[in-house]
């Protein structure tokens, strides 16, 4: 009898543990999504909020408009929301009365039933070389951040992300700088803005831009998996993935303009599951190994060798394959089809939902296509180092 008590107590201890561990790593984890809506077969925002909620352990997604759908939809759940400011509308909103019309439309009739966390000012503006959008771009940063504050909303963020275009191209990351013209005149005044309002530095790193069909082994590099990786000659550290490494060029930039201290945000980052056949490294085991190699990375805590210790917010693109986008890999970077069926397995179940071993990929179920309303998911140069 005695037994048979102490083997139910173990059993009740370990089920606690068990149901501990897991709300503990579900409240701990970073991992977030891009939500992108370029497609004309996506379930209603309600029916993905509850998906999210119930199923997986992604707490955050990242939209690419102010989708009032949406935030309708991820009310009452808890899950954070990230919105955005079309490019197109940056200038109007670099008055304060611009600002709070923007926020008094798009985002306040939503608040506090949905957790908006964070807006982001464009998409990779400084890199579209368009000069009415790059002046007016910090100014409407600070005016939307103004308005906030005015609502008493002072707990939302406010930033803009940043594709690896605004690095001038380096083979190690201690070398990188910004862009020459760009980096004291735009980039320096904004990462102050983002020192003093306690907000990140966006960035959208891409591995998959960096390899190529010369150099073969820098898909292993890109997809965190065995390689012989580089050495930065000026720090002597080792990398041994190109994640690392662009993030890393990312922080050395901004140390050498006197900003290592912001906080660094990925807002993008994904690999296409179905390409062109002349898109190099394009496959469905290549980018289930990234997103869940890269999840698994985050996760850890271990950091980047410049950077060792610090876990990065990061947002994978993107939730779903999306069927209007302009080319085939670019309608292939999702982790589920528009049915809520994993294209790949990536660890984000709670429970052993997937039903697509981690060894077997390809399509489960509906199209192999799905879209999004945001631009290329790559571009600008990757540093990526040389390999022996």
């Amino acid at each position: 009898m005695a037994e048979t008590q102490l083997s139910s107590c173990h059993s009740l201890l370990l089920l606690l543990a068990c149901t501990l561990f897991q709300q503990l790593y579900a409240s701990n984890t970073k991992i977030g999504v891009n939500y992108g809506t370029m497609a004309d077969n996506l379930p209603p925002p309600s029916m993905v909020a509850t998906f999210l909620k119930s199923k997986t352990t992604i707490d955050r997604i990242k939209i690419f408009d102010a989708n009032p759908d949406i935030l309708r939809g991820f009310a009452g759940t808890g899950i954070s929301v990230t919105v955005t400011v079309p490019n197109d509308a940056i200038t109007s909103l670099s008055s304060l009365p611009g600002a709070q019309a923007w926020l008094s439309q798009n985002i306040l009739p939503f608040l506090p039933k949905t957790v908006v966390t964070r807006i982001c000012v464009g998409n990779e503006v400084v890199e579209s070389n368009n000069k009415t959008l790059i002046t007016n771009i910090l100014p409407a940063m600070k005016s939307l951040h103004e308005a906030l504050s005015l609502a008493n909303q002072t707990t939302i963020q406010v930033s803009t992300p940043h594709s690896l275009g605004i690095l001038d191209s380096s083979d190690t990351p201690s070398a990188t700088v910004f862009r020459r013209g760009h980096d004291k005149a735009i980039i320096a005044p904004m990462l102050d803005f983002h020192r003093r309002t306690k907000s990140p530095f966006m960035v959208n790193p891409y591995p998959f831009a960096g390899i190529t069909p010369t150099e073969p082994e820098t898909v292993n590099y890109a997809l965190f998996k065995p390689n012989n990786g580089i050495r930065d000659e000026a720090t002597w550290l080792h990398y041994t993935n190109m994640f690392d490494t662009q993030m890393d060029a990312i922080f050395s930039a901004m140390k050498k303009l006197g900003y290592g201290d912001v906080e660094l945000v990925v807002a993008e980052t994904g690999w296409p599951s179905i390409g062109e056949p002349h898109e190099e490294g394009v496959s469905f085991e290549n980018a289930a190994s990234y997103n869940g190699n890269l999840i698994k990375h985050i996760n850890s805590g271990k950091g980047t060798p410049l950077m060792p210790g610090r876990t990065f917010e990061t947002f994978i693109f993107s939730l779903f394959n999306e069927n209007l986008k302009p080319t085939v890999s670019e309608r292939n970077y999702g982790l589920f089809y528009p049915d809520l069926t994993p294209v790949y397995d990536v660890g984000v179940f709670i429970a052993e939902e997937a039903s697509v071993p981690r060894s077997g990929f390809g399509p489960i179920s509906g199209p192999t296509s799905g879209p999004t309303s945001e631009p290329s998911p790559i571009s600008g140069p990757a540093p990526q180092g040389n390999f022996p």
